[in-house]
C-alpha cells in the first residue's frame, strides 16, 4: 500500500482589487477555519504564517493524489472564501511582485526570529510547497534525505513560480530560492549517516544561534519537527492546482526510490556541497528555459533531458502508487504551457501590470483559467 504523504502551501494575502500585499492573514485564517467541515480540525488545516501576508494550509495524510486533489481544493476553496471578508484575496505565488515592507505575525517566537535575525527576517515574504512523506523511522528518514540531493534542483525548476521581487524582474525564474537560502541553516545539507548524526549536526546549529530551535532548521529535506515524515521543502509554491499535485507525486517517488537505496545499502554518494549549490542556483536562476545541472556527469544538460532523467530513475516508484502517467502529462503540461515564471512574466509582458500578475494569480489559485 502507498505511504501517506501531505502538502503545506503558504500563501499570499493580496488586496482583491490592486493585489498589493494585505496584512490581513490573521482575520482570513480565522475565516478559513469557520467555513471548514466538521471533519478536519481547523487549527492545522488553515494557520497563520510568519507574516500577517501570508496565511498557510496543510492536508491532512493522504494515500493518492485523487484524495491529496480534493482536500487542496476544499482548503483553497474556504481560505478564498475567508479572504474576501477582509476584502482580501489570496495567490498561491512563490513572491508578491509589488514592493512590500512585511509585517510579522504577532507570535512571540516570530517576534524573537525578526529581533535575532535583523533585516533577514524582515525582508522576508515568501511563499513554497513543502511536501511531507510518511516513513517506517527516524533512521529511514535520515537515508531518505541523505540520498535526495540529485532530484532536488529540478524539482526545483519544475515548480519555478517567483520570477518578481520589490517591484521588478529578478532575473531569476525562483527568487524566492534566493531569499530563503539566506537563511544560515536554509538549502543542500548532510550527509548525517543515521538519526543521531542529523540530530547531532542540528544540535550544532541551535547552539549556534544560527536556528533558535529545530522548527528552523531549513534544509531542503528535513525530519519533521512535528509528523513522522521526511519534509521536502525545494519548491515555490504552484498557482495551478494540478501543478502542485505533481510536485507531491513526485516528493512521494523520491522518498520511496531513497528509501528502497537505503534500504538497500547503496551509498548516498553526495557531490560536494559546492556543487550542489551550484546546481539549486542553475535551477532558481533558469527554471526550465535553461540547461540543468545533471547529477551524474555533473554536467549542464537540457531541462527537458534532466526531466527525462528524473522520471526513468523515479519509474518504479511511481509505478507503484499508480502515478506514473499523472507524473508524466503533467511534466509535458508545464513543458508545453510553462512554469508559473513564464506564466508571470507572459502576463507582464502583455499587460505591463503588476496588477494583472497578481490577479492573474489570484484566479488560478481558485482554479479559474
Amino acid at each position: 500500500m502507498p505511504v501517506t504523504f501531505g502538502v503545506e502551501e503558504e500563501l499570499l494575502v493580496v488586496e482583491r482589487l490592486h493585489g498589493r500585499p494585505l496584512a490581513a492573514g490573521e482575520t482570513v485564517v480565522e475565516q478559513a477555519r469557520r467555513l471548514l467541515d466538521g471533519e478536519r480540525d481547523p487549527e492545522t488545516a488553515v494557520e497563520h504564517e510568519f507574516k500577517r501576508e501570508q496565511a498557510e494550509i496543510g492536508s491532512e495524510p493522504c494515500r493518492s493524489t485523487d484524495e491529496l486533489r480534493r482536500q487542496l481544493i476544499e482548503l483553497r476553496t474556504a481560505v478564498a472564501a475567508g479572504a474576501t471578508t477582509s476584502g482580501a484575496a489570496v495567490a498561491a505565488l512563490g513572491t508578491n511582485p509589488f514592493k512590500v515592507r512585511p509585517t510579522a505575525t504577532e507570535d512571540e517566537r516570530y517576534l524573537r526570529m525578526t529581533a535575532e535575525f535583523g533585516l533577514l527576517a524582515r525582508q522576508q515574504l515568501t511563499c513554497g510547497q513543502h511536501v511531507h512523506v510518511g516513513v517506517a523511522s527516524r533512521d529511514e528518514g535520515v537515508g531518505a534525505i541523505d540520498r535526495l540531493w540529485r532530484w532536488l534542483p529540478t524539482l526545483l525548476a519544475l515548480s519555478t513560480n517567483s520570477p518578481f521581487w520589490q517591484g521588478q524582474d529578478s532575473g531569476y525564474a525562483s527568487f524566492r530560492t534566493v531569499m530563503w537560502e539566506l537563511w544560515p541553516t536554509a538549502g543542500p545539507s548532510g550527509p548525517f549517516g543515521d538519526a543521531a548524526g542529523y540530530d547531532a549536526a542540528v544540535a550544532d546549529l541551535v547552539r549556534s544561534g544560527a536556528a533558535m530551535d529545530e522548527g528552523m532548521i531549513y534544509f531542503d529535506a528535513r525530519l519533521s519537527a512535528k509528523f513522522p515524515t521526511v519534509e521536502i521543502r525545494t519548491a515555490d509554491v504552484c498557482t495551478r492546482l494540478d501543478d502542485a499535485v505533481l510536485i507531491a507525486a513526485l516528493c512521494r517517488a523520491m522518498v520511496g526510490t531513497a528509501v528502497g537505496q537505503w534500504t538497500r545499502g547503496d551509498r548516498p554518494d553526495a557531490p560536494p556541497p559546492q556543487w550542489q549549490r551550484a546546481a539549486t542556483w542553475r535551477a532558481a536562476r533558469y527554471g526550465l528555459t535553461g540547461g540543468l545541472l545533471d547529477p551524474s556527469s555533473r554536467q549542464v544538460i537540457a531541462a527537458e533531458d534532466a526531466l527525462a532523467a528524473l522520471v526513468a530513475e523515479l519509474r518504479d516508484a511511481l509505478e507503484d502508487t499508480g502515478d506514473l502517467e499523472l507524473v508524466r502529462d503533467g511534466i509535458h503540461r508545464v513543458l508545453t504551457d510553462g512554469t508559473g515564471a513564464e506564466r508571470q512574466r507572459a502576463v507582464f509582458a502583455r499587460t505591463g501590470s503588476l496588477a494583472a500578475v497578481v490577479a492573474d494569480g489570484v484566479r488560478r489559485t481558485a482554479g479559474e483559467g
